[in-house]
């Protein structure tokens, strides 16, 4: 696989991004229905690996889990059952409705069946999917989430895994820094952090990006220096911002998401315990 950031216009391939997250939501909901949960909800996120985005073993009452994974190297949707050999779908001309049923009758057939809310995948028209923007997008994830690795293996104290949290399409990991927050009189409060994250562009922001949320911002946060390139972003949601493109022309790209990381998480946390 190639370690380069590819270019990613969202509006190139935004009808195969749109598409990719309707997948990926299903497999999210599946996941989060029959996986034990976590109190972050960390049991309803994907994670990345070699071929695409996998819900990893799911458990079931037999004691054999299954899998479920969105590949796109060979443009499938793979199902590992709990006994027998894979079975797949091509993600090509799909609907909502046609993905989500496929797998309900795998899962049906081995008596699995998720309580999930079928209404956001009622639509039976087919889906856009083009092969090539959806394998350009898994490089360009594939390399993100090596990077997001390698710095959550540098930081100590509580992180989260790296994930893909379907509801939002963004690939995340989050830091806590120990201490409690935002909380009333007598009770314990929430967990202080910083969310690092990669989003392929939103409302807010109409292409892809990288952003670091401490929560809550320290004060004095928005004053301190981030690498060249990237800035504080205070309208809606606040924290550092950092584009995809720029990212992708730096000499030294992993360098430059690398430095973007490091820098919001150690000026924050110097903030958060003054």
């Amino acid at each position: 696989m190639k370690t380069s950031f590819p270019p990613l216009n969202l509006n190139d391939w935004q009808p195969t991004r749109d598409t990719l997250h309707t997948f990926s939501r299903a497999l999210g909901k599946i996941r989060g229905a029959l996986t034990p949960p976590h109190p972050h909800w960390w049991h309803a996120s994907l994670r990345v690996n070699d071929a695409g985005l996998t819900t990893t073993p799911i458990p079931t009452d037999t004691g054999n889990p299954f899998t479920l994974q969105l590949d796109f190297t060979a443009h499938t949707l793979v199902f590992i059952p709990p006994a027998g050999k894979p079975v797949e779908l091509p993600l090509e001309n799909q609907s909502p409705q046609s993905f989500l049923q496929w797998i309900l009758d795998r899962l049906d057939s081995f008596g699995i069946e998720p309580e999930i809310n079928r209404t956001p995948f009622d639509d039976a028209a087919p889906l856009p999917y083009d092969p090539v923007h959806a394998e350009t997008f898994f490089r360009a994830l594939h390399r993100i989430n090596k990077i997001f690795v390698e710095f959550r293996n540098s930081l100590s104290g509580e992180t989260s895994p790296v994930q893909l949290w379907s509801h939002h399409f963004d690939l995340s990991l989050v830091w806590f820094s120990g201490r409690k927050v935002n909380a009333a009189p007598g009770e314990e409060g929430d967990p202080e952090q910083i969310g690092f994250g990669f989003s392929t562009g939103d409302e807010g922001i109409a292409e892809p990006y990288f952003y670091a949320n401490p929560w809550l911002p320290p004060a004095g946060i928005f004053d301190t220096p981030l690498p060249s390139g990237a800035q504080w972003h205070t309208e809606g949601w606040q924290g550092g911002l950092l584009l995809y493109r720029t990212v992708a022309a730096a000499p030294q790209s992993d360098i430059a998401l690398l430095d973007f990381l490091r820098a919001v998480q150690q000026n924050s946390s110097k903030l958060m315990h003054d």
